[in-house]
């Protein structure tokens, strides 16, 4: 679209504006289409974004971590616990290493087994929390000198745990764009379904217009620019009301886990301002090809 469309598109025609009526069926349809579509969407990019965020959150905690269990007869466990400890200690890519208590152990097994687990009178084995640095470590050189070493020991650099997070922040964040897409293709479809409606419904007026002299471009531009206004009023609309029920959602808690951290975070914000412009520019396009189409069939 040149500068020139564009100025005569926020401008307006006072007489071309009357080829169009401001109020009725379509202009309702339009409103309400784009106002349910943007409020749709805002949801669309809350999860997407949330569920990435959560997702990265996670593996990036999960990256920085890992555990050695070591599973060994009850007289040798403080012995191999030691010696891993050890291991751990001149293993570059490792900044620390701690073996965890009985109570924090119990207090892992707790939400499955429940607060009465006799932890000192079961097998449990010894696990150790090992906190990489910025760089890491080699999991599989570290494998090897535990083996050599510490034989009842099994690490878990947590990479099973990773691969499935990443994947799934993957395919959420395709679906939420692919929700995006959809939602756009519907409103595309509600105005351009809303225009034709307005565009039958003024047959004479149009044919009037066109025994005077008026071109076809002149009509276009008229229902371009009332259904482009129509759209992003509408789509305004809906993203106020979207973030307003954004907003009335619970804050972020830890018990909560993922429902209550569902919502936009920082810069996030910024682009549900995007989408009435977004909405703007789809009802241009699908409001100037029905338009023209329709003119056409009128001829």
């Amino acid at each position: 679209m040149s500068f020139l469309q564009l100025s005569t598109l926020l401008r307006g025609e006072p007489q071309a504006d009357r080829v169009v009526p401001p109020t009725g069926f379509t202009a309702r349809l339009t409103l309400f289409a784009a106002a349910a579509m943007a409020f749709l969407a805002v949801f669309a990019l809350a999860l997407s974004l949330a569920t990435g965020r959560l997702a990265s959150n996670w593996s990036e905690e999960l990256a920085r971590s890992s555990t050695l269990r070591i599973s060994a007869p009850a007289e040798q466990v403080a012995a191999q616990t030691e010696a891993a400890l050890q291991v751990l200690a001149t293993t570059s890519g490792v900044a620390r290493a701690r073996a965890l208590s009985r109570e924090e152990q119990q207090a892992l097994l707790e939400p499955w087994f429940g607060p009465d687990l006799p932890v000192d009178s079961l097998p449990i084995p010894q696990l150790i929390e090992i906190i990489e640095d910025g760089e890491g470590y080699d999991p599989d050189g570290l494998r090897l000198r535990l083996a050599a070493e510490v034989p009842g020991a099994v690490l878990d650099d947590h990479g099973r745990w990773r691969r499935p997070l990443v994947k799934a922040a993957g395919r959420i964040r395709a679906l939420g764009l692919l929700s995006l897409l959809l939602i756009g293709g519907v409103t595309a479809a509600m105005i351009t379904l809303a225009a034709n409606s307005a565009l039958a419904a003024n047959a004479q007026v149009i044919a009037v217009l066109r025994l005077v002299g008026a071109r076809d471009d002149f009509i276009a531009r008229a229902f371009v620019r009332r259904f482009t206004f129509r759209a992003f009023w509408g789509a305004s609309l809906g993203m106020a009301l979207g973030l307003a029920a954004l907003l009335a959602l619970p804050e972020a808690q830890a018990e909560g886990g993922f429902l209550t951290g569902l919502g936009l975070r920082g810069w996030h914000w910024v682009w549900p301002l995007v989408l009435p412009f977004v909405a703007a520019f789809v009802s241009f396009l699908a409001t100037g090809g029905a338009a023209r189409r329709m003119l056409r069939r009128l001829a």
